[in-house]
């Protein structure tokens, strides 16, 4: 049976395919936030990008106008101590030079992007990407944005110019493949999911074994 879906979007993401990219996680910004709890939503951008982390994944972070928003959550910050935010003032990343060269740099096809807001920060480079030959996948609870109508809009745009959506633990989980894997552990235990202490535990004790 065929199907209209491109068969890019079909390949699995892999470690080695992959980038993730945090757009705007910054403190003013989610004050304002309310399709998803601020304390949840802080969890899970960490928790993704600790995980991805562990796969070896690069990761860009950029705040817009950070004098007017705010800086990036100290929560993400102390994540990624070895990461230079790029700062800019456009209201699209891609329309930065410095990030557009940034995500060239990573040789990666398949963006992993999570931004706030949703219909904005992370819609628009997703947008962006879907339609300059990357494979572009949003991280919907890893983003958020200021009401409903915001967040179904965004959701509607990106499906329509044919992101993919997706939640934070599933893109991590799916670089991972295989349980057996010394990276395992690590993995879950960064994803933090009410599961995943004791997933990480069983898996550290099966690889001593």
């Amino acid at each position: 049976m065929e199907t209209n879906i491109p068969k890019r979007y079909q390949e699995r993401l892999t470690s080695d395919n992959a980038a993730l990219l945090l757009i705007d996680h910054q403190v003013g910004l989610l004050t304002g936030v309310s399709d998803i709890p601020a304390a949840e939503l802080a969890h899970n951008v960490v928790a993704v990008a600790k995980a991805v982390k562990v796969l070896g994944v690069p990761i860009i972070v950029t705040a817009t106008s950070p004098e007017m928003w705010g800086p990036i959550i100290p929560e993400l910050t102390e994540a990624l101590p070895e990461i230079s935010i790029i700062n800019r003032t456009t209201v699209n990343a891609f329309d930065e030079s410095r990030f557009a060269k940034a995500v060239e740099a990573t040789g990666r096809k398949k963006l992993i992007i999570a931004g706030v807001s949703t219909e904005v920060c992370l819609a628009f480079p997703a947008i962006h990407a879907a339609g300059n030959g990357y494979d572009a996948y949003a991280v919907i609870d890893a983003s958020g944005t200021f009401s409903e109508t915001k967040r179904i809009t965004g959701l509607m745009r990106m499906v329509q110019a044919g992101v993919i959506v997706l939640d934070y633990s599933t893109v991590a989980v799916e670089m991972l493949k295989d349980n057996a894997s010394p990276k395992a552990g690590p993995l879950y235990g960064a994803l933090d999911m009410p599961f995943a202490g004791l997933v990480g535990q069983l898996a550290g004790a099966f690889a001593k074994r």
